[in-house]
């Protein structure tokens, strides 16, 4: 006799609401396809980003987002 899988419930970490984290929820940890998408927009347009204490120095190549040297 198989036991019962165990269905857990974890927030969802782009709305911040209930998602069941297991193989039936095909988007987790996400709750819904759309919180999937916005996530992966968030990280494809650079919004997620790791703190530095100092700016990379661009000077010798120029700034890449004006095309200045």
């Amino acid at each position: 006799m198989n036991p019962e899988p165990q269905t857990r419930q974890v927030r969802c970490p782009a709305c911040g609401g209930k998602s069941l984290y297991s193989p039936a929820n095909p988007w987790r940890p996400f709750c819904s396809e759309r919180c999937r998408q916005r996530d992966l927009g968030a990280w494809a347009s650079e919004e997620f980003r790791m703190p530095t204490e100092d700016s990379p120095d661009d000077a010798p190549y120029g700034d890449p987002h004006t095309n200045e040297e």
